[in-house]
């Protein structure tokens, strides 16, 4: 693939026609009518492009995302509180990619993490002021083993990501040290990772290791993506770990060769935290990719999402149950 207008005809060959130039809300489908009716504190995603027309491509890299300024009103049309950006797609284009990227979503006043002008601008969180109720803080990290390459780690004199080459000691050092000073009774942590390969539904034990040790640090959600499809959610400590979040908008829907892992469908998030920051209630809208646009999966598709997530969730103490046109987590 050359041009991602090509996506779009596999999509079609697949589902059928879809609109051109179609309305910025279009891509978002159902999603916003779940979202707009449960009212969430923060709408947090990761966004997995840069938000440019640089011509600068990482030659060194195959795969290059970016997604026009213009069109990155669709964000603001979905209401995007918090934008993770510490990816393997984000500096695709390069630092004028990344200036680009960073300059649109301030001036649609869309909250970054994750990666900056430098390592203190990349480790610094996105706040969300909540008035007397508090405020939540969103945190990100990109791994090597999720493609992040190590020529794009910020350091204290360049441009790039929050970066971890392991998740060892070092990288809980870098984001503890973060996290502390946000630390207190009022503030809600959410760490936002991206880490491990796009396929499989398999918890690596390092993962697992290094959550665990978030929470310990005070992250009271760890949010993490990269598999382009749903995996196992645990509970540790009161804190919702999302291993694997899945895909809820992507590319892939005409692309052939890993249907068994269902990448259309995905799901909609909704964490309840309560009076102490401890996980009181997760709900889960299942989603349905088609025709590039969001949709609420059938009875069959809900059915297979909370089966794989059963299934892994096994190991994981954790269960799913369907409670009306939802999912929620069981621990």
């Amino acid at each position: 693939m050359e041009d991602a207008r090509d996506y779009v005809v596999l999509a079609e060959q697949r589902s059928g026609p879809i609109p051109r130039r179609a309305p910025l809300a279009y891509p978002w489908g159902d999603a916003l009518e779940v979202l707009d009716a449960a009212h969430p504190d923060a709408r947090i995603v990761n966004l997995e492009t840069s938000l440019t027309r640089s011509p600068d491509f990482d030659r060194r890299k195959a795969i290059h995302y970016r997604a026009s300024p213009e069109n990155a009103a669709a964000l603001a049309v979905a209401r995007i509180d918090v934008c993770a950006l510490a990816n393997n797609h984000v500096l695709d284009w390069g630092e004028r990619g990344l200036d680009d990227t960073l300059a649109t979503l301030d001036a649609m006043h869309v909250r970054h993490c994750g990666a900056g002008r430098d390592l203190g601008e990349a480790l610094r969180p996105a706040v969300v002021e909540l008035g007397e109720r508090g405020r939540i803080a969103v945190f990100a990290l990109g791994g090597l083993d999720a493609g992040v390459p190590p020529r794009w780690a910020a350091t204290a004199g360049r441009r790039g990501v929050a970066y971890a080459a392991d998740f060892d000691d070092a990288a809980l050092a870098r984001v503890r040290g973060a996290i502390a000073p946000w630390r207190d009774d009022r503030t809600r942590i959410v760490v936002s990772i991206h880490w491990g390969p796009n396929w499989g539904f398999e918890v690596a034990g390092e993962h697992r290791r290094f959550a665990h040790r978030l929470v310990d640090a005070g992250a009271h959600v760890v949010h993490g993506h990269s598999s382009h499809h749903v995996k196992g959610i645990e509970v540790h400590g009161g804190a919702a770990i999302l291993y694997g979040c899945g895909d809820l908008l992507s590319d892939y829907e005409g692309i052939r060769g890993y249907e068994a892992f269902r990448g259309d469908l995905g799901l909609l998030y909704l964490a309840t935290l309560d009076e102490r920051g401890r996980l009181a209630r997760l709900a889960m809208y299942p989603t349905r990719l088609h025709r590039l646009q969001v949709r609420r999966a059938g009875a069959d598709d809900a059915a297979w999402l909370a089966g794989a997530l059963g299934a892994v969730g096994r190991e994981l103490g954790t269960a799913v149950r369907t409670a009306g046109d939802h999912l929620e987590l069981v621990w």
